[in-house]
């Protein structure tokens, strides 16, 4: 395999997926065209900066609390910086997960008017793509347990090791077996927009029922599980689309005067030699379903081409994480263990609310360019 170029051909392709592939389309000659027209080639360049504004009010008149995550994200390809608060709450303060160090603004509301919190946040981003031929530091040994170790809904025994371990087989290299990891999660799984919000990410129960349709919790949290259960650290990230693509895909980007909805994970994959490496199959698969008008059900359709070797080692940066956290405990939450923190919650009364209800829960999110 080349390590300068480690997508493989279609047909190791092929030999690397146990399950059925989707049935193929030809693409009409215009999308042809427009698929050469767009480049989708993320690479590390210019920082931007953004202030997220994230506004939550509540129709409730009794004791309220409401959470909303902050960006702690900061790397080579984020810089998060200061967050503040203001509103008609009694008390508010930074809380954290305490074990991946995810953050959040906890309010605290009497009840004597509706809760009005908004939380200003400044972030920094920029294109991101690794450099198969630069080296990187080396993992830690606490931190490549920590992101080998399974999750309440990413396992990495039973079938999840079956499965990984039957997609990997005959592979030499870390890079080979992640991208054969990556072929599969984008032949054999499926962007399914009914599922709401991000979806849940139970990666035993899509495995086990043969459903593997879902969201970017579904299968990017899939394509992490199996990593880790080939012996590869990995981890999603957790986070929303802050501005338009650049590089004409509407599917992936966000809204800026309108992000509620726009939240998205991506992964990341420790490769030694390289450090930690972007991956989004999920949103390969998004730009399958959604893009065009018709399902794309083809994995080489020139519309995809260029996104699944993009997202194979590369993220556009119009997009920040909040945290890397699983299995997230809230501070005085009554709604139990959360599978991942990135949208804003909230409980009146002693009970939680939906967050995915705007009936039940108002709040917006705006991102303004700096």
């Amino acid at each position: 395999m080349n390590k300068n170029n480690p997508n493989p051909t279609r047909r190791a392709l092929l030999q690397a997926a146990p399950a059925a592939l989707l049935v193929s389309t030809f693409p009409s000659l215009a999308l042809a065209r427009a698929a050469e027209e767009r480049r989708f080639q993320p690479q590390p360049g210019e920082w931007k900066s953004f202030d997220v504004i994230t506004r939550v009010e509540l129709k409730a008149t009794g004791p309220s609390t409401v959470w909303v995550p902050l960006p702690t994200v900061d790397t080579d390809w984020q810089r998060s910086g200061t967050s503040s608060w203001s509103g008609n709450q009694t008390s508010a303060r930074i809380g954290s997960d305490g074990k991946y160090g995810a953050k959040f603004v906890v309010a605290e509301f009497d009840g004597s008017v509706p809760p009005v919190l908004e939380v200003v946040s400044r972030v920094q981003t920029r294109d991101r793509a690794v450099d198969w031929t630069k080296p990187a530091h080396r993992l830690a040994a606490e931190e490549t347990a920590q992101w080998l170790a399974p999750t309440d809904l990413l396992p990495t025994d039973g079938i999840v090791k079956k499965t990984a371990l039957q997609i990997v087989a005959g592979a030499r290299t870390d890079v080979e077996k992640v991208q054969r990891i990556f072929d599969w999660i984008v032949i054999n799984t499926f962007r399914e927009p009914k599922v709401p919000g991000c979806g849940v990410g139970d990666i035993k129960a899509m495995l086990e029922t043969g459903n593997l349709g879902g969201k970017c919790g579904d299968l990017n949290g899939l394509f992490v599980g199996l990593c880790r259960a080939a012996g590869i650290p990995a981890r999603d990230v957790y986070g929303i689309r802050l501005a338009p693509s650049a590089f004409g895909y509407k599917e992936l980007g966000g809204k800026p005067e309108s992000l509620q909805g726009a939240q998205h994970c991506r992964a990341e994959v420790y490769l030694k030699g390289r450090g930690w490496v972007a991956m989004d199959p999920a949103d390969v698969c998004k730009v399958m379903r959604q893009e065009t008008a018709e399902w794309i059900k083809d994995p080489d359709h020139p519309i995809v081409v260029p996104v699944r070797k993009g997202l194979f080692g590369g993220w556009e940066g119009n997009w920040m994480g909040y945290n890397f956290a699983h299995d997230v405990r809230l501070p005085g939450y009554v709604g139990g263990k959360l599978p991942f923190l990135m949208y804003p919650q909230g409980q009146t009364g002693g009970e939680a609310l939906d967050t995915l209800k705007p009936n039940d829960f108002k709040y917006t999110i705006k991102s303004r360019a700096i």
